[in-house]
């Protein structure tokens, strides 16, 4: 999250509205530096005729139309989770609506995780597609520097990259003003064109663009993966949707944001009819020769807020897919001491920076980032409508029939992009997938291997019923509290086992804490904890529940019990800590690889006692070996 949605939200409707221009529609909004000009380019580019521009862009303006304001803007935008968007808030809310259908279930589990992944790789090529789309203005307004393009990409990444640990919150405060006079210039540059040749209107016309499918059905296939990159970053809408509410998203896009993109679209394509030399960069040279240099700065400020939302949209993902079980605990530092939604994670930001400066070596030129860019987006969009199809099904309604029927018709288009877009596998296309398969192997895993532990762990567990039976007057008590963290509330957790099989000794008093991971965002304080008295003054059973957008801090969470006149100092207990680590295997089979996986990605994930912010000194770890 870029920007402080508490403060906006104290401020009103017109100021959330401002903070969604800057942080929802940075990715969108830059769109226009390489859309229009990714149809006339490349292995598989128009001729530029009257009849291609003006079909092209009817198909941008009926495609922006159809997918991000009927689809995103109008529908998607109802189905929240518990107020919050995005893929994995979308799946826990399926997850929840098809709890009773077992393999409905598994379905969408698989369709949540992969779009996740493929968010990823979005997340690692819009900062390379839209920085070096700006920075190719140095070249156009001097061409003698073009061969510093790709040198100064770079610096301005590694900076992005650099400054995310000291958080975006102040930074995030500009971006609304900054994307404000982005999109009037947009809007200011495409009319001024469009005075000059009015007939490119004439592309509002969906016809322009049936005609040209019916009658060019093959060149309409490769075209469609430039025309999708017009709608690139709508999924942001969603994604967002948490941090200013849908009503703020809807007034930015109608208002201002879909108007200025579409006049500066067709103003590109009435320059490129009255000039074809124009083609080179129709961005641009829209501008007066004087005011390049201030139109690429303004420019290169809007790619770096546009990649700043997609570096705190991984963020947030890799926080989520944490607390929903997919990915271990990956260590997180919260840059705002108010706001629970900034936050920075270092091996996520270090890894993307790598990966970013990679693909801006590897590609040198927006245009050739543009074939790898609308997989990964094209992907991520086609699972999102199909998740929000299981989700409607689920739901009860008198107009579903009608509403899954539009979303099939959204679905059909949404996979001929996908399908255009993977015509450039090989020009780059491949590398969303691969990052994508790798994430999803990852996220896969540690859940396949973490669900066998834990009901191998069940298997030898002793229900919480027998407590009493377990604890006798033969046994040692010493004065003191201790806490045992329990995976599972309904069991005795298998450290207090360990302790009174080889200690043979207890504290006066014990509690067992689980940490339930709910499938909502947040959880208040008051509906956080629950506790159940196995033996009055001597044991007990708590439950502290998280959202799957919440760090659990245990010191805080125990501090909630006293209104259950539970008093616990974690300055003076003793925790105790269970830690189950997966044995190598006696024989390699075909799927040891998974099992090596596992253990790398547990030994480097960070200790239990950091992640729940206990005390070192206050903490005794017990460890248990595995083998499947």
């Amino acid at each position: 999250m870029t920007t402080s949605p508490t403060d906006l939200r104290r401020s009103g409707l017109p100021a959330l509205t401002l903070g969604a221009l800057g942080v929802v529609y940075g990715d969108i909004g830059t769109s226009p530096l390489y859309a229009f000009k990714e149809a006339f380019s490349g292995t598989h580019s128009l001729a530029l005729t009257e009849a291609n521009v003006l079909a092209v862009l009817s198909m941008m303006f009926w495609a922006v139309t159809l997918i991000v304001s009927l689809k995103y803007v109008t529908v998607v935008l109802r189905f929240s989770n518990a107020g919050e968007g995005g893929i994995l808030a979308l799946l826990a809310l399926a997850a929840r609506l098809t709890r009773e259908r077992p393999r409905l279930a598994w379905i969408t589990a698989m369709l949540g995780i992969l779009g996740a992944s493929l968010f990823y790789g979005d997340s690692v090529l819009t900062p390379a597609i839209s920085v070096l789309s700006a920075v190719e203005g140095v070249s156009v307004a001097t061409p003698a520097l073009g061969h510093w393009v790709v040198p100064i990409a770079i610096v301005i990444l590694v900076c992005l990259f650099a400054i995310q640990s000291r958080g975006t919150g102040g930074v995030g405060r500009l971006f609304g003003p900054v994307m404000l006079v982005w999109f009037a210039v947009l809007a200011a540059a495409g009319a001024a064109s469009i005075a000059h040749t009015p007939a490119v209107l004439q592309a509002l016309d969906p016809r322009h663009a049936l005609e040209f499918a019916v009658h060019r059905p093959l060149a309409t296939f490769f075209v469609l993966g430039a025309v999708f990159l017009a709608i690139t970053g709508g999924e942001a809408l969603y994604a967002d949707m948490g941090h200013f509410g849908p009503r703020p998203i809807r007034i930015a896009w109608f208002g201002l944001a879909f108007p200025s993109l579409m006049i500066n679209y067709f103003g590109q394509g009435a320059l490129v009819l009255r000039d074809s030399a124009a083609l080179a960069n129709p961005f641009y040279l829209l501008a007066p020769q004087a005011l390049l240099v201030p139109l690429v700065l303004l420019a290169t400020a809007a790619t770096v807020i546009a990649s700043q939302a997609t570096i705190s949209g991984a963020f947030s993902i890799t926080q989520q897919a944490t607390r929903l079980g997919y990915l271990p605990r990956i260590p997180t530092r919260h840059t705002s001491a108010t706001e629970r939604g900034q936050i920075y994670v270092p091996q996520v930001n270090w890894t993307m920076m790598v990966l970013v400066v990679l693909v801006v070596i590897g590609f040198h030129r927006s245009s050739a980032v543009a074939s790898a860019y609308g997989v990964a987006v094209s992907g991520t969009m086609l699972l999102t409508t199909a998740l929000v199809a299981i989700v409607l099904w689920s739901l009860p309604g008198r107009f579903k029939t009608a509403a899954l029927a539009g979303l099939a018709l959204v679905g059909a288009v949404e996979l001929l992009f996908f399908v255009a877009n993977s015509a450039k596998i090989l020009e780059g296309g491949w590398f969303p997938l691969v990052a994508g398969g790798v994430v999803f192997v990852m996220l896969t895993t540690w859940k396949r291997v973490e669900a066998i532990l834990h009901a191998q762990q069940r298997r030898l567990s002793v229900p919480i019923e027998s407590f009493r039976a377990l604890v006798g007057p033969e046994i040692t008590r010493v004065a003191g509290t201790a806490v045992y963290l329990s995976p599972d509330p309904r069991y005795v957790p298998a450290t207090f086992m360990h302790n009174l099989k080889f200690n043979k000794v207890l504290h006066e008093r014990i509690v067992f804490v689980s940490v339930v991971d709910a499938d909502v965002p947040r959880k208040g304080d008051l509906e956080r904890t629950e506790v159940d008295v196995l033996e009055p003054g001597a044991a007990y059973s708590v439950r502290l529940h998280y959202g799957f957008m919440e760090e659990p801090d245990l010191s805080w969470g125990l501090q909630l019990l006293r209104r259950h006149a539970l008093s616990i100092d974690p300055q003076v207990t003793t925790f105790f800590l269970g830690k189950t680590t997966l044995a190598r295997p006696e024989k390699r089979g075909p799927f040891t690889w998974r099992r090596d996986l596992f253990r790398f990605m547990q030994r480097n994930s960070p200790a239990t006692a950091e992640y729940f912010n206990l005390l070192p000194e206050r903490v005794v770890e017990l460890g248990t070996r595995v083998s499947i």
